[in-house]
């Protein structure tokens, strides 16, 4: 597999598996806000049991998890960083200009670095559970009420269903594309910045080829087919709620309930 799990679909039979897609769209969607009720090490700590009991539910090993979470590191880390440098308050360790470390930094910082990879591994946990047909049925069906704004949903739901499947297949081509700088002595990551940007610049030219040549592949296709926007659209498969659904969504506001009784307002925790 890529680098980069996110995005990606990971066939199995797994609880997780089974859950309707709508379901664990909406319990991702609703993570991320829960995720901001948590204030003390109590509340994350709640929150990072949950999220590894997801994903082993989802039967996927964790070394996946951890392989696709790498690419995003420096992102992480560099936020984190800029929390602990430049936040002040609670016992001041380091005081040198505009950089300050404080315990209150530290804190922050370790609670920003928490919710930015609980946030990758909870949504790793639907893409890779759900197809990718599936989760844009989901979000075309969550969608619709927006059509009363005269919105085009059905476009924008066809529009993350390419974009879903493209994804993976455009990660792939560039990994080929990699390989085969690799194979005439290319070394990536290695010389000065100048040196690093003129060594991925031949990355992109074949890659937009083939993504180009893909587009227009995939339209002559669909104008072979007879789509037009306009038309009513039905669907293959019928999506069903089961009692497992529901109970995925109350598991979302029961653990919304926790955090909340968990939450302390003291300002030595937050």
């Amino acid at each position: 597999m890529n680098k980069l799990i996110l995005g990606r679909y990971f066939p199995g039979g797994s609880l997780l598996h089974r859950i309707d897609p709508r379901a664990k769209l909406l319990a991702g969607i609703s993570f991320i806000f829960i995720l901001f009720i948590a204030n003390n090490w109590i509340t994350y700590l709640v929150l990072w049991l949950f999220t590894f009991t997801m994903m082993k539910l989802s039967g996927v090993s964790i070394r996946i998890y951890l392989r696709g979470v790498r690419p995003l590191i420096w992102l992480i880390l560099f936020t984190v960083s800029l929390q602990v440098l430049f936040t002040a308050g609670g016992e001041i360790y380091i005081d040198w200009g505009p950089i300050t470390i404080s315990s209150f930094g530290l804190i922050n910082g370790l609670y920003i670095f928490s919710r930015f990879t609980m946030i990758i591994f909870v949504s790793t946990v639907v893409t890779l559970t759900t197809k990718p047909i599936d989760l844009t049925d989901a979000i075309n069906y969550l969608l619709q009420p927006l059509k009363r704004l005269k919105l085009p949903v059905d476009e924008i739901s066809l529009m993350l269903a390419i974009a879903l499947r493209f994804i993976p297949i455009i990660l792939d081509e560039t990994q080929k594309v990699m390989d085969a700088q690799r194979a005439r002595g290319t070394v990536f990551g290695e010389g000065s910045l100048p040196q690093q940007i003129k060594k991925i610049v031949p990355i992109f030219v074949p890659l937009f080829v083939s993504s180009l040549g893909r587009a227009e592949d995939m339209a002559n296709a669909m104008e072979v087919r007879g789509y037009q926007s306009n038309n009513p659209r039905s669907s293959f498969r019928r999506l069903q709620w089961q009692k497992t659904d529901i109970a995925a969504l109350f598991a979302m506001v029961l653990l919304a309930v926790i955090l909340f009784i968990l939450r302390t307002e003291g300002h030595h925790f937050h």
